[in-house]
């Protein structure tokens, strides 16, 4: 029992939190220079060791967490999300999992579970999926009508952009990103429908100026809404801690002032 109370202060450390941190910024470094044909012909065993050894140190970690909060490490999320992203860092390459060791890039994710600034975020990104979803909606909703619509006017005339409905759909996805927009694809619409700026426009205005920025909106409020959940969990276990000690000074008084009075 002993053992596990020890293991389980050094993991909530913040020592302990910017080791792990500091090995997964590294082995990210270690990664991205396994990219490079002329490093690893110059040092490609020690970069490989040094991999090896920061995919030790997480298995170590999680070993560790599993030791100390055995069936609860699975009630966390972040645990799950560790947990899936150092298991397909150990996933063999041999046997037609090669592709998957590409995937050990993925280990940087590690650093939204130890960064508490990147836990808020994706947090009240989590939180904010409710709302997108009906924002996704509301969004295939207007990109189905503008494609079939897109199709119907200008299909006969640019096929390879408007020919399908897929394409109009894909056309369309490229004008809401503002992408070469006006001289790639609206002017020479123009050119033979000259009143084609009458569709684009208020599509560009519904889903560019609107849609998108009713997302932003939502994933800000929920970020917000997470940050001020933080600052009351905090001020809460700040005043109970202050209670806690002016309680233990109470009782030390009055076991002073007994004492004298004896």
């Amino acid at each position: 029992m002993a053992l596990t109370d020890t293991l389980a202060r050094h993991l909530a450390s913040a020592r302990v939190r910017n080791f792990i941190l500091a090995v997964i910024l590294f082995n990210a470094i270690i990664l991205g220079l396994e990219t490079s044909p002329a490093v690893m012909r110059r040092a490609g065993a020690l970069i490989l060791l040094l991999d090896q050894i920061c995919l030790a140190i997480f298995v170590a970690e999680l070993a560790a967490k599993l030791f100390v909060f055995r069936g609860k490490f699975f009630r966390d999320g972040w645990n799950i999300f560790d947990f899936i992203i150092v298991g397909i860092s150990l996933v063999p390459a041999a046997q037609g999992f090669s592709a998957l060791r590409a995937l050990r890039i993925l280990r940087v994710l590690r650093v939204l579970s130890v960064a508490p600034q990147l836990r808020r975020v994706v947090e009240g990104l989590v939180t904010a999926l409710p709302g997108m979803g009906s924002v996704f909606m509301l969004m295939a909703l207007i990109f189905y009508i503008g494609a079939v619509m897109a199709t119907k006017l200008f299909g006969f005339a640019f096929p390879e952009w408007f020919g399908t409905l897929g394409r109009s759909g894909y056309t369309l996805f490229q004008v809401m990103t503002l992408e070469s927009w006006s001289m790639g694809i609206v002017r020479p619409v123009m050119e033979v429908y000259p009143l084609a700026w009458m569709f684009f426009l208020p599509f560009i205005l519904v889903t560019t100026f609107a849609v998108v920025n009713l997302l932003v909106g939502l994933i800000v409020n929920s970020m917000q809404d997470a940050h001020q959940e933080e600052t009351v969990e905090a001020t809460d276990a700040y005043r109970a801690d202050v209670q806690e000690k002016l309680a233990a000074v109470e009782a030390k008084l009055d076991a002073l002032i007994a004492a004298k009075k004896d």
